[in-house]
């Protein structure tokens, strides 16, 4: 069987799903509003909140990084200075770590460059979350997989062979992997899913904890990715829809959150057994519709059975027409009235 540990905690075919409340940026750069996401994700019964990870000066280009940004979302003039005013630093992380701790969920970010891989271990945060644009960057890949317990990475924009490429990397150097099923779109149309994908990483990867990261409004399909094998859930996750910023328009705010985890361990407690069996429950209602062998009319000692002898009625607290085979051809040992059982006790030998 596959499985993960993810800060303590078991993840496999045979448990709920993992569910991360991904904050992302929403947070608008308050300590506040980060703080009051990560109360409400952990009260919705999420298992796991987290945040995002830049290095910016180094990550972007210069061009980049000091071109102009402004519009309705920005957080200042240049694209520099509006991810700045979104980047937590030590402080902030560590003061969220210990909220985390309290609430009862675990705390760990996406990291998009190898300083952030530094900033977050150096935090004591042994999980690490790969950005789907970064499944092709095997330097950051194979960082990731030796500074973390366990690596998280999302497959957003990837082929199959990106894919593989991939977890050749990292599975030599660490095999606590999940490998998360993306589609990078803001929002995905749930067309856009390609759910079955879950079935293949599965086929393909053996050994690895497969999930889901969904950019889809809701929480519904989700809970068909469930059932398909994903033990991962992540999900984006906001205090208000209409905020300001990209992401909180595909965000699950915390009603939908609290639904997203319910719904989960429904999924997980209807899939149930693979066992074809009679549930004890069942018995009453199978009983009161089902039918048994009786006799279709008066019938003398030594009488030898045939089917013209025998009706089948409700209701079924006796011998099942499936077992016909069991009385025709034999004698009654007694006589029987009409709608009496057929019973195997009724017979001679």
């Amino acid at each position: 069987m596959r499985e993960l540990v993810i800060s303590g905690r078991r993840v496999a075919d045979d448990t709920d799903a993992y569910v991360i409340a991904e904050i992302g940026h929403n947070h608008g750069g308050r300590l506040d509003v980060a703080e009051e996401l990560v109360r409400r994700a952990a009260a919705a019964g999420a298992d796991a909140v987290k945040l995002q990870k830049r290095d910016n000066e180094r990550l972007f280009t210069g061009a980049m990084y000091h071109s102009p940004y402004t519009g309705p979302n920005s957080y200042g003039p240049t694209y520099g200075l509006h991810r700045a005013a979104l980047e937590f630093g030590r402080a902030e992380y560590k003061h969220l770590i210990d909220v985390a701790k309290t609430e009862g969920v675990d705390l760990f970010a996406t990291a998009f460059d190898e300083q952030s891989v530094d900033f977050l271990t150096e935090l004591g945060i042994d999980t690490i979350k790969i950005a789907s644009a970064d499944v092709t960057n095997p330097p950051l890949l194979e960082y990731a997989a030796k500074a973390a317990r366990t690596l998280i990475v999302s497959t957003g924009g990837a082929g199959i062979d990106d894919v593989r490429r991939a977890c050749d990397r990292i599975l030599p150097l660490n095999a606590g992997l999940a490998l998360l099923q993306c589609t990078a779109m803001y929002p995905a149309a749930p067309a856009d899913l390609n759910l079955s994908v879950i079935t293949t990483f599965r086929q393909q990867f053996p050994s690895v904890t497969i999930g889901f990261s969904g950019h889809d409004l809701g929480p519904q399909l989700s809970w068909i990715a469930y059932t398909l094998g994903a033990r991962v859930i992540e999900k984006h996750f906001t205090l208000d829809r209409a905020g300001k910023g990209t992401d909180h328009q595909f965000s699950l705010d915390p009603q939908q959150l609290t639904d997203l985890v319910d719904g989960l361990r429904r999924t997980n407690s209807s899939l149930g057994s693979p066992h074809k069996v009679m549930l004890p429950g069942e018995i009453p209602a199978i009983q009161k519709m089902g039918k048994k062998l009786v006799a279709a009319r008066a019938l003398p000692a030594g009488h030898s059975l045939t089917e013209h002898d025998i009706v089948r009625k409700s209701p079924g607290d006796g011998l099942k027409p499936s077992e016909v085979g069991l009385v025709l051809g034999r004698r009654l040992r007694i006589a029987l009235q009409a709608e009496e059982d057929l019973r195997l006790d009724v017979l001679e030998a």
